[in-house]
């Protein structure tokens, strides 16, 4: 990685120390003398998104960087690029984790056959392609089918719950109350998320095909 910092420009000795402080970041200060194609998979990564980010470059641009990570590492790679996003830098990434776009971005382009399929703000796109999601927390028991709602997802005592044809809000709320043996302990609206939006189309695009 020093080697790359001074073709960036860095000095040998800033180099170095920005290799020795990104290492420690990543946990590999003791892999810091192996050579590159020893290293697993997951590693080698690593260094590839270090050598990206060597010189705080304005402009970033990242294919699937956390592609094989496990969570813990996943995480620890998002929170460095968030970082350098804050700090003023420009990310373009490309990526199949329609959470990590909600995160890091502020506008998505999702393509279909290599066109724009979608494209714009994240705000914006959740607006105008969304549904109505309400999350669920409960105890007690759910009734699985309803006039109002379906389930979408469901984990524990936690659901998210997906608005039937001509259904608002305040119904789905009033057949939740009636359910003689279920306790609302928590009921948030909010619209689709990204991963949501694109996977009805696409499907919806599928079936009328």
């Amino acid at each position: 990685m020093q080697y790359f910092g001074q073709l960036k420009g860095l000095s040998a000795s800033a180099a170095r120390e920005w290799s020795t402080t990104y290492l420690a970041q990543v946990e590999m200060s003791d892999l810091a003398k192996r050579r590159v194609e020893t290293l697993s998979g997951g590693q080698q990564q690593k260094i590839q998104l270090g050598v990206t980010l060597i010189g705080n470059p304005s402009l970033l641009i990242l294919d699937e960087p956390t592609k094989g990570f496990d969570p813990v590492n996943r995480k620890l790679l998002l929170d460095m690029v968030a970082t350098h996003a804050k700090a003023g830098a420009t990310v373009i990434l490309v990526t199949h984790q329609m959470e990590e776009v909600e995160r890091l971005c502020d506008s998505v382009l999702l393509l279909k056959d290599g066109r724009n399929y979608i494209s714009g703000d994240i705000d914006e796109v959740r607006r105008k392609f969304g549904e109505p999601i309400i999350d669920l927390e409960f105890q007690g028991q759910l009734v699985e089918q309803a006039k109002s709602y379906r389930i979408k997802r469901r984990s524990g005592r936690q659901a998210e719950l997906e608005l039937t044809a001509h259904a608002d809000t305040a119904a789905v709320w009033r057949e939740l109350a009636a359910q003689p043996k279920l306790v609302v302990t928590r009921f948030e609206q909010r619209m689709s998320r990204i991963d949501d939006i694109f996977l009805r189309i696409y499907q919806h695009d599928q079936e009328t095909s």
